[in-house]
């Protein structure tokens, strides 16, 4: 089905409607937790499981809506999501406990699953030309990655003008708008000759992907339990389970034979391991802005900025470097640069904001450039039916990398931050609080006041500052270590079009 010129682009502004506030989402509780902790004293685990299991639920479900959007249309899943995303935003900001909010954020992570693989679908669907697709991926992915970055920016200012929830409201009108526009506007796009879905797979592959994050959480924190343990291998054993029904299935869900393009497997692992690493620094540096400088929720929103700036002109700009300087290269450039903050964060003692802003820059620059390339590669390596398959994987390692960074380096950071947490002056429940998270450290500090708060304080400012300088340097190792294998996978003078 062919596009009208003028209506294509138009098309794309729907999409990245809806792909900012779901990418926004992954991020804006940053600056608002410490708001939301004071009103619901959520303990530790809920507070990190308010964090990321939006984006654990949203990494688990994108494989099978995919799947689901190329046999029964994507514009019908996506308006049919993006309904959701809108009541399950209702539900989060109407929680008067943590449960609550835990149960809105698993719905806006469904929603989410359900909007994200149509966005990247229809545009390779909308979009023939080789040129405009490629642009028209490099808009999609500076949103997406600007989505990120600018979520706490925007939920500073509105957790300081309305309170923590507004977070949530903000969505409704926007995702209204956004709908009645959709339905005017967007094409459907189907495959009919699919079969049916094999449920059984998509089971698997869900209850895989939460078992995996879980059992990577709990072990992550240290003195993990045998219920932990056995998790983690029901979630490799289900996983497997998956990868081996879709390599007989004649009509999979995920076509794992895909992998065996070297560039494909490149650019998956790159988003991943890149989105693990930024998703974990951007929700750190937002609480090490709040509780270790004291700014307030806007200050901090505002200071994250750079992030968002560099990724957006780091998204634009790739289309023009793939062509001039090539996909290998480039990838080996974006991982680089991100490796590149997460050093000088381990490195530098006594961080001041100038060098964090810079951070932020090599941070957002990595996160732009990294995620248009591989936005590119992935969906120029497979037909159009199979487009929906193409972005549940790219966007797959998208999500499940921030909420697994957020799990499983936000856990080792915690675990760190409770050993360094010694010669507290405590005793019974404040002392377990202080030692729990900074930010029960903090509202132990503020409750007692004097000396005792101020040594409190004190302690916990030390604490994290050590237990970032180790989290960096983990995840400085872990991005270098896949640019490197980045540069060796994707073949040389490979170019990223429709002919792969």
């Amino acid at each position: 089905m062919a596009s009208a010129p003028a209506s294509r682009w138009a098309m794309l502004a729907v999409l990245c409607a809806s792909l900012l506030l779901v990418a926004m989402d992954a991020t804006i509780l940053n600056v608002a937790l410490p708001s939301l902790i004071d009103h619901m004293e959520p303990s530790p685990m809920e507070q990190l499981w308010i964090v990321d299991l939006y984006g654990l639920v949203l990494g688990g479900l994108l494989i099978t809506c995919g799947a689901i959007g190329d046999r029964y249309g994507r514009k019908r899943l996506f308006l049919y999501g993006f309904v959701l995303f809108g009541l399950a935003s209702i539900v989060a900001a109407t929680a008067h406990a943590p449960a609550q909010l835990i149960a809105g954020r698993a719905l806006l992570g469904v929603g989410g699953a359900m909007v994200m693989p149509s966005t990247l679908s229809l545009i390779r669907n909308i979009f023939t030309d080789d040129k405009e697709r490629t642009l028209a991926i490099g808009i999609w992915a500076s949103v997406a990655g600007a989505g990120a970055a600018i979520g706490p920016l925007v939920g500073g200012h509105l957790v300081e003008a309305f309170g923590w929830s507004a977070a949530f409201w903000l969505n409704v009108p926007v995702v209204i708008i956004t709908v009645a526009a959709g339905v005017w506007l967007l094409p459907e796009y189907s495959a009919p000759g699919h079969g049916s879905l094999d449920w059984i797979s998509a089971v698997a592959s869900v209850l895989g992907v939460v078992a995996l994050a879980w059992g990577i959480k709990h072990v992550a924190k240290g003195n993990p339990a045998l219920i932990d343990l056995v998790i983690l291998v029901a979630a490799f054993v289900l996983l497997g389970y998956f990868a081996y029904r879709q390599l007989r299935s004649p009509d999979p869900l995920l076509d794992v034979r895909l992998f065996k393009n070297r560039a494909f497997t490149a650019a998956a692992l790159a988003t991943l391991l890149a989105m693990l690493a930024i998703g974990a620094a951007l929700f750190l540096i937002s609480l090490w802005l709040q509780y270790i400088h004291g700014y307030s929720p806007s200050q901090a929103g505002v200071r994250t900025l750079p992030a968002a700036i560099a990724t957006l002109l780091g998204s634009l700009a790739t289309p023009w470097l793939m062509q001039h300087v090539g996909v290998r290269a480039l990838m080996g450039f974006a991982l680089g640069a991100l490796a590149t903050g997460f050093a000088v964060l381990a490195a530098v003692p006594d961080t001041t904001y100038p060098l964090v802003a810079f951070i932020l820059v090599c941070l957002g620059i990595g996160d732009g450039v990294a995620i248009t390339t591989a936005a590119a590669v992935l969906v120029s390596a497979v037909p159009p039916e199979r487009a929906g398959q193409a972005g549940a994987v790219e966007e797959t390692n998208y999500e499940l990398g921030i909420g697994l960074g957020v799990a499983l380096l936000g856990s080792i950071h915690g675990r760190l931050f409770t050993s360094h947490m010694t010669g507290l002056p405590l005793q019974g429940d404040d002392l377990a609080d202080a030692q729990g998270s900074v930010g029960g450290a903090a509202y132990v500090a503020e409750k007692i006041g004097g000396q005792t708060g101020d040594q409190v304080l004190s302690i916990a400012q030390h604490a994290y500052d050590s237990a970032l300088t180790t989290t960096s340097w983990i995840s400085t190792a872990m991005v270098g270590s896949v640019a490197v294998l980045t540069v060796i996978l994707v073949p040389r003078g490979f170019k990223a079009t429709a002919s792969h």
